[in-house]
């Protein structure tokens, strides 16, 4: 016999606990690791996009400064994980292809780029201050969520929103299907773990569907995120294909990176068309077949 009703996950249980395993990570070492700066950025990322589903909801005083708080963290870890991912990126290049890198060796900004990570001592001092700031704006957040009233969310206005995120990815999508620019793609990859994240609450729906699709984002904004993360080296590396002073080899990096951001991209349009398609309806994405909550 089916049930009918289907109870949607809480949000502040959820919320709380992203920000709870964001302070543990925190805390697990005097530096945090690659792997903890990459994990803490997706739980602000998490909380985030859970807090804008409910925020029409919750009347939260707190609201903006809670936003505001998690994506300082964010960005603040984001600039320790650009170095790392640049320089392995680049040491692969080089890895692949000597003979480019061999004619760029004077370059100072890929030379930079290319530079071995300091010593561990050095580091804590360059940031322990910033990971004292970082754990008090956990602190903080955790404390204001822990007194805000979620009990009386409408489970439909939250589908509501959900729908909203969802047109808004898609309209970004078209736009970045038809003007593919770095800044556009970059937004549509954004937009999407939005809505990746938020789909978490409503698994109790449709739990094979919402997991497929899941599943289908996370491989779209992983692709995504490749793609953006050479667009920033073409960046940091100033280069212009108009400049007439361009060395050889530089245009010849810039190609083999390009290469790669076209296989990253032919891995999304196809998915990204099947999960975004014009006209599409989200229920019927998801297959829901009740709206009882």
């Amino acid at each position: 016999m089916e049930l009918d009703f289907v109870k949607l996950k809480q949000l502040k249980p959820a919320i709380a606990g992203y920000i709870r395993k964001s302070q543990a990570l925190l805390k697990r070492s005097d530096i945090p690791d690659e792997n903890a700066i990459h994990d803490i950025r997706v739980l602000m990322k998490k909380s985030r996009s859970l807090l804008k589903l409910s925020a029409h909801q919750t009347n939260n005083p707190y609201y903006a400064r809670d936003i505001a708080d998690l994506r300082e963290i964010g960005r603040t870890l984001c600039s320790w994980r650009e170095a790392s991912v640049y320089r392995k990126i680049l040491r692969d290049l080089k890895k692949e292809f000597p003979d480019i890198f061999s004619g760029l060796q004077g370059n100072p900004v890929l030379s930079i780029l290319l530079e071995k990570p300091k010593p561990p001592g050095e580091l804590f001092v360059e940031i322990s201050s910033a990971l004292g700031h970082i754990e008090a704006l956990l602190n903080k957040t955790s404390y204001r969520i822990r007194f805000q009233t979620m009990n009386m969310i409408d489970p439909k206005l939250l589908i509501s929103e959900l729908d909203v995120t969802y047109n808004q990815v898609a309209k970004i999508y078209l736009k970045c299907r038809n003007n593919p620019k770095p800044e556009t793609i970059h937004n549509f990859r954004q937009k999407s773990k939005y809505f990746l994240y938020q789909l978490y609450i409503f698994r109790p729906l449709n739990p094979l569907s919402v997991k497929a699709l899941e599943k289908k984002l996370e491989i779209m904004t992983l692709n995504l995120g490749k793609f953006n993360d050479l667009a920033q080296i073409i960046r940091v590396l100033g280069y212009d294909y108009r400049e007439a002073t361009n060395l050889p080899p530089m245009d010849e990096l810039i190609l083999k990176i390009r290469d790669r951001q076209d296989r990253y991209l032919a891995k999304v349009w196809s998915p990204a068309y099947q999960i975004f398609c014009p006209g599409q309806k989200l229920v019927n994405l998801l297959g829901f077949k009740l709206l009882v909550i």
